[in-house]
């Protein structure tokens, strides 16, 4: 008896022990996995122009002016625009309206039908510096013919709002590399009477050769460009 009453005796002395210390210690919260950015692979056409000055690469817009994309794809496909020629500059309309433009000027039949024009209020495309255009007399009519404009030239684009002619020059992409190469073409020699009209005092001489158009992969370093209008 003495026995059990020294033992609870003890028991009433010992320290309460915490419930939770009797417990495993709760699991730490899940470490979230790293958000892996998602990044937009460009799958723009790119093509490289040689040329007797140097190479000039063009990035298609071919989601926005499919058309005039698929047009200068098939030449380049089919290696039709080797031997095609830049062929004009207007270095003489100063600075404001600045382009170089190339096309087929030897055997028309490698000419291709003409094209339906996409104008630039449709695409949101824009007639800025570096952009890459069909040329046309009448929307509709345009087959090989383009321009690499040097300037922005904002009266290029299309304004329903005006009469006339206003469908402007459909844009269907950019300038990405060999910037120096295309002011080497623009401020090449010309010709004082080859031309007609307004191109009199713009046509090259010599005229600089596309020896090659190839389809290339996308530079690392391509710039964004200024062809999409913002908000577009």
């Amino acid at each position: 008896m003495i026995s059990l009453l020294f033992a609870l005796a003890a028991a009433a002395q010992s320290p309460t022990v915490p419930p939770q210390a009797t417990q495993l210690p709760p699991s730490p919260a899940p470490i979230p996995a790293p958000i892996t950015p998602v990044v937009e692979v460009d799958t723009r056409p790119y093509v490289a122009l040689v040329t007797d000055l140097g190479t000039i690469t063009v990035r298609l817009e071919d989601k926005r002016a499919p058309v005039s994309t698929k047009n200068f794809l098939r030449y380049v496909d089919s290696k039709r625009m080797d031997g095609f020629s830049f062929y004009r500059t207007t270095k003489s309309w100063g600075p404001a309206s600045q382009l170089i433009q190339a096309g087929n000027r030897g055997d028309a039949r490698k000419n291709y039908p003409q094209i339906a024009h996409e104008p630039t209020n449709v695409t949101g495309l824009s007639n800025c510096k570096g952009a890459l255009v069909m040329a046309r007399l009448s929307p509709g009519d345009a087959t090989t013919d383009f321009f690499l404009l040097l300037s922005d030239i904002p009266g290029f684009d299309a304004d329903p709002s005006q009469s006339g002619d206003n469908a402007g020059f459909a844009v269907f992409g950019e300038l990405v590399g060999g910037a120096d190469v295309a002011e080497k073409i623009f401020n090449a020699p010309i010709s004082p009477t080859k031309g007609e009209g307004v191109m009199v005092g713009q046509i090259l001489d010599p005229m600089v050769t596309i020896k090659s158009a190839r389809r290339v992969a996308a530079p690392t370093d391509a710039p964004k460009g200024c062809v999409v209008k913002k908000g577009s």
